[in-house]
């Protein structure tokens, strides 16, 4: 199943990625990034993982993928190829089946499309990372990087709306986190707190129907 290209009038269901449609296992991928570096994960948060560097290539502050893993070398000082990091991220990600799903009935009901809090690195290799979303997701598995924002701003969650042309009314919101579900909701977006696969479906449905019902 191949997403259809967008149309205005239809609903709108946006999801991110890690912990809502995969299992995102941050320390294993911590753990091997000490082994490959010899740097404890304290170490590595310190050198990359603050505002200045995995923050910033959330938000799109990274002109690409080579200036992303040229900054990461940078800060780490370890040569790391493309290839690792590809490998270490994808690594970490195990699909959760009855999460994608959801999507899948999620496309039936209107347009589908990711929003996750991922560099451009992640952007560039994103349909073999999470080669289980391109069925369903098409075109539309975007990050905060693609947006040049990142979540909870009302920028990206506004990025989305002008992308899509969707009112805030007729788009829902899935996330595993409460700060990005506060920053949905803050823009008139409908915002679910994901916890499981079937409240996700039935929040879904749920939607649907009271919008249909507003509509009509």
């Amino acid at each position: 199943m191949n997403a259809a290209a967008p149309e205005p009038n239809r609903l709108l269901f946006v999801f991110d990625m890690d912990d809502v449609l995969y299992d995102y296992d941050v320390p294993g991928r911590m753990a091997a990034l000490t082994e490959l570096t010899g740097f404890s994960e304290a170490e590595l948060r310190e050198r990359w993982w603050h505002a200045e560097g995995e923050h910033a290539a959330e938000a799109g502050r990274f002109a690409d993928a080579d200036d992303y893993l040229a900054a990461f070398i940078e800060a780490i000082g370890v040569p790391i190829t493309e290839e690792q990091w590809v490998a270490i991220r994808g690594g970490a990600m195990t699909p959760w089946p009855d999460s994608i799903a959801a999507v899948e009935r999620a496309a039936e009901l209107g347009d589908v499309t990711l929003l996750t809090n991922n560099g451009p690195m992640t952007a560039r290799h994103i349909r073999s990372m999470a080669s289980e979303l391109v069925p369903v997701f098409g075109d539309h598995l975007l990050t905060s990087a693609d947006y040049r924002a990142r979540k909870p701003t009302a920028e990206v969650f506004e990025a989305v709306l002008d992308r899509y042309h969707r009112r805030p009314e007729d788009v829902f919101f899935a996330d595993d986190l409460q700060v990005n579900v506060d920053g949905a909701t803050a823009v008139g977006i409908t915002a679910h707190l994901f916890t499981d696969a079937a409240s996700l479906r039935a929040a879904i449905e749920d939607f649907a129907r009271a919008r249909s019902t507003t509509q009509h």
